[in-house]
């Protein structure tokens, strides 16, 4: 039986779309592919949900990577991306239906240092039963070893606790850890369905 909800944050909970950002910052096709490329597909990316680097960091990093006159949108973005993490539609009242039927609620996330300055203009962190970012622990998802520190932090049974994210591959990491996965494809009453089948 599910008692424990465990959340993914971008597109589960906000809305992480690198495009947004693109769009507000850069002037020309040609610049957004390089510094989607770059900035938000290059490795200082996973760098920094592992906490290997600060978010920062990230522009003196990368801009070698990027011609000169994409300087000027490139520290744009990195410095800014975080204008996109808006809730999503449902986001806030799925929370509060979890936590109002006696469902524990935790975050499990691949985030850098930023979660702490744009998450709790969503929720404040003690809303939570708890909340687990990566760059705090050195780890990423999929690895087992991020889902099993999770249940060890917590004092959580895997079987007890249902985990839901956007991404296949995190999901099967949760299952391989012994918890119940469920990817999200934006609807929240789907979710809901799958937490309370077993009741």
């Amino acid at each position: 039986m599910i008692k424990n909800v465990v959340l993914d944050m971008g597109n589960v909970l906000l809305d992480y779309n690198p495009d947004a950002v693109l769009d507000m910052f850069c002037s020309s096709a040609e610049e957004k592919e390089v510094i989607r490329r770059e900035l938000f597909e290059g490795p200082e990316w996973a760098m920094g949900d592992r906490g290997d680097i600060k978010d920062a960091d990230r522009f003196d990093l990368v801009k070698g990577r990027v011609p000169e006159q994409f300087h000027a949108a490139l520290k744009a973005c990195a410095d800014r991306w975080e204008v996109c993490m808006n809730p999503l539609e449902g986001a806030r009242e799925f929370c509060d239906y979890v936590k109002e039927h006696g469902y524990g609620i935790y975050v499990l996330s691949n985030a850098s240092d930023l979660f702490y300055t744009y998450f709790p203009k969503f929720l404040p962190l003690d809303y939570f039963d708890g909340v687990f970012v990566s760059s705090d622990y050195r780890m990423l998802k999929p690895d087992t070893e991020i889902y099993r520190t999770f249940l060890e932090k917590y004092g959580l049974k895997g079987e007890d606790c249902l985990f839901v994210d956007d991404r296949e591959d995190n999901v099967r990491g949760a299952l391989e850890a012994g918890m119940n996965g469920f990817r999200f494809t934006g609807d929240y009453d789907a979710v809901i369905r799958r937490i309370t089948e077993n009741e």
